[in-house]
């Protein structure tokens, strides 16, 4: 062979070599390790790179010659029950974007898949149906907490007031709550989860995987069946020899029963929602001080003002001088979010005409009076669950004193 011929006959040997690893290269399993994947690994997009990761690495498994036939079937078990949720459930979404934390630095949702069952809880503290919820959270905490489950509060604010830190953990603590609260001011956690509502508990399986969420308030035997459920497939995967308990709690302490029959809806106070306020708000009032006329008669379900007031977005402040704020309502519990804007205002309370009686009187009135102060919601009326047609006068002495909504139960 002479000298061209044999450099030919290089070139095309070298080629073939860079050809073999290029395509060897191209073949490797997903991390670049080399090792044989015996699931697909798919792309995980609600959730964060860490999770993903997560993901693939306790689906990758090697596959050795002396594998014996247990760890094989116990491999494609694994794998069974994963591809079974693929095609069954969501995958869990990540906390993005937190904007403070209570009863911990941080919480990652990526951090706890393969480790926990997750319940992932959306509340705003001023809400009376999420303050109806927190003792079930709690008790389910206390009791759940040693055996698997971990509790994630996502505090998304329906008021501004309630994007504060100080006024978060003040609600934390005076509701006793113990496990971790992530603020979730910008909602992006919230559109991650396609939420709409508070309360709402979504339930995270071992795998990280959303298999239950429940709106709103109820179904709390279901919820802990499922939560139980899922404790026990946590221990089967991990391997792990507990008995978790195979019957229902009994009913937390501070459970408040929810009425059955036609109440008044919530009523808001700034204009943004404003609906039952009559006369009916003018556009020219709005975030604009002006003065308000209790008419003769007041509907059903509708509100009036008195005195100097200022609506804006979100509330409505009383201004100058004395007023009043006067509510036609049905229900047999009425509370109401407010705020004071420097010195507590002292609220005189009204029932049918005449100052309340203490036999009827919500939590936060003491002898006919209601002092607000802190933004948050204030027990106005309690009628032991008697439903009925009532009238409520609430008298506002000179003072600045802000009100959000009314809410019912």
């Amino acid at each position: 062979m002479n000298y061209q011929s044999r450099h030919i006959a290089l070139v095309m040997a070298t080629i073939v070599i860079v050809g073999s690893i290029v395509v060897l290269e191209k073949g490797k399993a997903p991390g670049g390790k080399g090792m044989p994947n015996t699931v697909p690994v798919e792309v995980i997009s609600p959730l964060e790179t860490s999770l993903k990761e997560k993901t693939k690495d306790t689906k990758m498994v090697v596959t050795a010659a002396g594998d014996t036939e247990e760890v094989k079937k116990q491999v494609m078990t694994d794998s069974d029950r994963i591809q079974a949720k693929i095609k069954k459930y969501e995958r869990a979404k990540e906390i993005t974007t937190p904007d403070g934390f209570v009863n911990t630095d941080s919480v990652k949702v990526a951090d706890l898949v393969g480790k926990k069952v997750i319940l992932v809880d959306f509340w705003t503290y001023s809400c009376i149906n999420c303050e109806r919820t927190l003792p079930y959270l709690n008790a389910w905490n206390e009791r759940y907490a040693d055996q698997g489950l971990e509790i994630i509060g996502i505090q998304t604010p329906e008021f501004e007031f309630e994007k504060k830190y100080e006024n978060v953990k003040r609600a934390v603590e005076k509701f006793g709550i113990k496990y971790p609260v992530v603020l979730d001011n910008d909602f992006s956690t919230w559109q991650a989860y396609r939420n709409q509502y508070w309360p709402r508990k979504y339930l995270i399986d071992i795998d990280g995987f959303i298999v239950y969420d429940h709106i709103g308030e109820g179904g709390y035997d279901e919820t802990e069946d499922i939560i139980r459920k899922l404790l026990a497939e946590r221990q089967t995967v991990l391997g792990e020899k507990a008995t978790i308990a195979s019957l229902p709690m009994s009913q937390p302490k501070g459970i408040e029963s929810v009425p059955q029959g036609r109440i008044t809806p919530e009523i808001y106070f700034g204009y943004h929602r404003v609906e039952a306020l009559t006369p009916a708000l003018k556009a020219s009032c709005m975030d604009t001080v002006c003065d308000y006329m209790v008419p003769a008669n007041i509907s059903l379900n509708k509100f009036a003002l008195d005195g100097a007031w200022r609506v804006a977005t979100e509330s409505a402040a009383h201004m100058d001088g004395t007023g009043s704020v006067t509510l036609h309502f049905s229900a047999s519990a009425v509370n109401l979010v407010a705020e004071s804007k420097g010195a507590p205002v002292p609220l005189r309370i009204l029932l049918d005409g005449a100052p309340i009686d203490t036999s009827v009187a919500g939590a936060d009135v003491s002898s006919g009076i209601v002092s607000v102060d802190a933004p948050r919601l204030y027990r106005i009326v309690n009628l032991k669950g008697d439903i009925g047609e009532h009238t409520l006068r609430i008298e506002v002495p000179q003072g600045a004193f802000e009100a959000y909504t009314f809410t019912f139960g």
